[in-house]
């Protein structure tokens, strides 16, 4: 194989009549920024509100019908132990995405493909390694988050069988990261409608036993849930394949390449750590939940996952960011990604904020669609005050993490994501139970390492030393 640079020119990508491909060909590195933005946007947008938050809303409805444990059981298992892969592929991912985004800016298609090609063969050593776990160690794994036996009992089965088959979750996450670094948002926009739809539609059967199918209460959840993954993984691959995306897969893009692999795993080891490192503090703090009774970690637990709506409605506009910043870096015109930047910033500062404000204002009610018990909703509603206060310093944290990575600039990123979850672990655990304050130590420490974080990174942007950063190599398929 010969060497090649990923942001080297190469092949140009086709061009087509119709108006959904005129979106996804649309060239970013040139023309309106705020246009480019809407475009990259709006279909990731879309694509979180369906496969994010109207599903999490329908599928955390669904559960909580099976009682309070069950819903635990899954909540905790895919906020702390299968969030743990999803972080791990998605810090991956964010690497190769930036990858993808520069070879496409300056020209390479090829370059691009290349990447994808190694990129979904490392997702195959992470599912196979995920699976084995679910399959051998589901009980060890949940105990592990310091739940209840009666969690602990109705919750091991889900454990296992959304790890054991989590291929269609790690291969639709890997390919649709590599199309928005390509600029094709709207193919994962359908896929996620598809997946949705399918997902809570055959939860419901599974679990209440209709249309024929039998009544398997929390296994049919999670069987829902796989079944969804995998009919999107046979429809984005069979898009891929017949050449209908910014991605152009081939067999000879699966050939292994080990030098293309180390240079994957160089840019993608540490937004992995990044984003792995908050998450581990996560499960921290849901097990010291449970240190406090079952009804902090029942209310932490549905906190967490209603937390997480704004946070998925606005983080992918920070991927189209990241893809704004990745390309106009790679088309080497500077002065186009300082204004990419703050475009994407004044955008999704506005949509965060005001989705913290409806947060602040209707909290109370948010909980009460999800539970009943009053001394849960009393404590939920204590901590999504403080969240919504965490949504403003992520209005800019976003934005700014993910321009970095779109630049390739990796290292300061993850340094200072890893240096905050240590003082936030550091200072929740003081908090709640070196000063006694208990749960809200722990919300506290979030609001305070939130703002630390931010205020660190923005002045390391403001500086520009990311944009001097030159792009990895990698080697080209001969």
């Amino acid at each position: 194989m010969a060497d090649t640079d990923p942001t080297e020119p190469g092949a140009t990508t086709e061009v087509r009549a119709g108006w959904l491909e005129r979106l996804r060909d649309r060239d970013h590195t040139q023309g309106n920024l705020y246009k480019s933005l809407f475009v990259l946007s709006i279909p990731l947008v879309a694509t979180s509100l369906f496969g994010g938050v109207i599903f999490q809303m329908g599928d955390l409805k669904l559960i909580s019908t099976l009682g309070t444990d069950a819903m635990t059981a899954v909540i905790v298992t895919n906020q702390t132990v299968r969030q743990v892969f999803v972080m791990l592929v998605m810090g991956a991912s964010f690497g190769a995405q930036g990858m993808v985004a520069r070879a496409v800016g300056s020209g390479n298609q090829e370059g691009a493909d290349h990447v994808a090609g190694q990129v979904i063969l490392l997702g195959g050593v992470v599912s196979l390694f995920m699976a084995c776990l679910g399959a051998f160690f589901p009980e060890d794994l949940l105990a592990a988050m310091k739940v209840s036996p009666q969690v602990l009992e109705v919750g091991v089965p889900y454990v296992q069988i959304v790890l054991v088959l989590n291929f269609g979750m790690i291969f639709v996450f890997l390919t649709n990261s590599l199309l928005t670094g390509a600029g094709d948002t709207t193919t994962p926009f359908l896929v996620a409608v598809v997946q949705s739809l399918v997902s809570l539609g055959a939860e419901y059967s599974l679990i209440y036993g209709v249309f024929g199918l039998p009544g398997i209460g929390i296994r049919g959840a999670a069987l829902g849930l796989v079944i969804g993954q995998m009919v999107s993984t046979v429809i984005i691959w069979t898009t891929i394949l017949r050449g209908r995306t910014r991605i152009h897969l081939r067999l000879r893009h699966f050939k292994p390449d080990l030098a293309v692999i180390r240079t994957i795993v160089a840019q993608s080891w540490p937004p992995a750590i990044q984003m792995v490192s908050g998450f581990l503090v996560t499960i921290y703090f849901v097990r010291l939940m449970g240190g406090f009774g079952e009804t902090p970690q029942a209310a932490y637990s549905i906190g967490l996952r209603l937390g997480m709506v704004a946070p998925m409605i606005a983080f992918p506009l920070a991927g189209a960011i990241a893809t704004l910043v990745g390309q106009n870096l790679g088309s080497g015109n500077r002065k186009r990604t300082w204004q990419a930047l703050w475009s994407g910033v004044s955008v999704h500062a506005a949509l965060m904020i005001a989705m913290a404000i409806a947060l602040f204002f209707y909290r109370v009610p948010f909980l009460e669609a999800f539970t009943d018990d009053p001394s849960v909703v009393e404590l939920g509603d204590e901590m999504l005050f403080y969240q919504s206060l965490t949504f403003i310093s992520m209005a800019f944290y976003f934005p700014f993490f993910r321009a970095l990575q779109g630049a390739g600039d990796m290292m300061f990123a993850m340094g200072t994501s890893v240096a905050n979850a240590l003082f936030n672990l550091a200072l929740g655990t003081y908090l709640a139970e070196g000063l006694g304050y208990g749960p809200t130590g722990i919300f506290i420490s979030a609001l305070v390492s939130s703002v630390s974080v931010t205020t660190v990174l923005a002045i390391y942007i403001l500086t520009g030393r990311w944009m001097r950063r030159s792009p990895a190599t990698m080697r080209r398929p001969g």
